[in-house]
């Protein structure tokens, strides 16, 4: 069997190690365009700000650890096109040379690129690139040009564009390393991603560390400074009212978002789905013979809602994990997401998992949203949070159907969303939570876990209804 994986980042490369798992004898080719296999994408904000150390501290796992798993590594390699007949691909090496790769079976693990917005300036006859201080971030080599900018001297000031989980982290690493920062979000909130109550916690925090959030806004333009300015670039918005925005900086970041890349697969004859994403089904398998795909770059089958399109590390491991496992010959399904998701932002965190209500209506139910607080730990003992919370649950039925979070990041958040997590994969009902059997000491916790007093609360506001 001789096994080959385009892409060598979560859904690669977790592909791989599963398949050298149930057959060691698996000949294991990753083809990948860059020389960094298995870094964590997710952990450039951090080192960004300084707080890892080295690049290098980045990678899950170094090259001699992947070879030493059995893979074959094909660094700085670009696939080129796939002869799905032949069973064979196409790639050409970092010197231009070109060879066909055959395989038995194979795994696209593509996944996405920086959604690349309309503003004057990024695109186009004299766009500003890196060496203008523009930059765009989801790669090491994206990485390394943002720490050359951030090297130059008499660095000041930064503007951001976009307040998701990306643009939040780089505001915080940023400011971090000293630097000025105004974030310019197009939607009514930061963090749009959970209710405008929580995000608007989220927004205060940012303010708190000095951060100017402005929402609402919309980035028009980035250009290079009039003479004597402070700051190299200029970026021109226009605000929810439609007045101007003008806003000086030494960097501008642009993080609004990924789409899938797909190009290659669409080439090859893949069938697209939402977003443009390759349509795969839960066992990964796309609709050519022998072809699996995983990751940022196909669909996402959502417990809740069917098929949509959700690009998460977590879930890239698990669809690599069962591609990697099926196309040995099993029969594993990937058994779907409820898009959980946690930020830090400063010193606060935010979480969410499953649906918020204009979600929840086009799937045919009928939620409802209760907010609530409650602290992390008995507020008798020292360092107690209150953690904010609004939970969804369907009204007919009782389901729990979402919680979101925000409080301290000592308040264990994360955990606390995954037992929400947890109890919607299983289908429970609000009034279930209650009866879950966690754990309580007054410096951790309380009686009541802090998640079950959210669910007992929205009981008592559909009770009254």
């Amino acid at each position: 069997m001789h096994l080959v994986m385009i892409g060598g980042s979560d859904a690669g490369i977790s592909a791989a190690l599963r398949a050298r798992e149930l057959d060691p004898a698996t000949d294991v080719t990753v083809v990948l365009e860059d020389a960094y296999p298995n870094f964590s994408i997710c952990g450039i904000p951090y080192y960004v700000s300084g707080e890892v150390p080295h690049w290098r501290n980045l990678a899950h796992r170094t090259v001699a650890d992947l070879e030493a798993a059995g893979m074959r590594l094909r660094l700085d390699t670009t696939a080129r096109r796939i002869d799905v007949p032949g069973r064979k691909l196409l790639v050409t090496s970092a010197d231009g040379s070109e060879e066909l790769l055959g395989y038995d079976k194979l795994i696209v693990g593509t996944g996405a690129v920086p959604v690349r917005p309309p503003i004057r300036g990024l695109a186009g006859p004299g766009a500003l690139g890196p060496t203008d201080g523009v930059h765009l971030l989801h790669s090491m080599g994206d990485t390394f040009a943002v720490m050359a900018t951030l090297e130059q001297a008499a660095l000041a000031s930064a503007v951001i564009v976009g307040a998701g989980y990306i643009g939040l982290e780089m505001a915080d690493a940023l400011t971090v390393r000293g630097l000025r920062v105004t974030q310019m979000e197009q939607l009514p909130e930061v963090l749009p991603t959970v209710d405008p109550e929580l995000g608007a916690l989220v927004h205060a925090e940012l303010a708190a560390h000095g951060v100017e959030g402005l929402t609402g806004t919309t980035v028009q333009a980035i250009s290079k400074a009039p003479p004597g300015q402070a700051g190299r670039l200029e970026v021109q918005a226009t605000a929810a009212d439609g007045s101007a925005v003008t806003r000086a900086a030494d960097m501008v970041l642009v993080v609004v978002g990924v789409r899938p890349e797909t190009t290659l697969a669409a080439d090859a004859g893949a069938a697209l789905g939402v977003k443009g994403a390759i349509t795969v089904d839960p066992g990964m398998r796309t609709s050519m013979p022998d072809v699996f795909a995983a990751g940022d770059c196909v669909v996402t089958h959502h417990r809740l809602l069917g098929v949509t399109y959700l690009p998460l590390g977590t879930t890239a491991h698990k669809q690599g994990r069962v591609a990697g496992e099926n196309a040995l010959g099993g029969n594993r399904q990937f058994a779907g997401s409820l898009g959980t998701q946690v930020v830090k932002v400063f010193d606060q965190a935010a979480a969410r998992t499953g649906l918020r209500d204009h979600e929840a209506q086009p799937a045919g139910f009928d939620p409802v949203t209760v907010g609530s607080q409650a602290d992390d730990h008995k507020a008798y003992y020292p360092g107690s949070h209150r953690i904010t919370m609004r939970v969804t649950g369907d009204r007919a039925t009782g389901r729990l159907l979402g919680l979101q979070l925000f409080g301290h990041k000592n308040a264990e958040i994360a955990k606390r969303i995954d037992i929400a997590a947890t109890a919607i994969f299983h289908g429970m009902t609000v009034d279930a939570v209650s009866d879950l059997d966690l754990s309580y000491t007054p410096p951790l916790g309380s009686p009541w876990e802090a998640v079950q007093m959210g669910a007992q609360a929205w009981l008592r506001a559909t009770q009254r209804r």
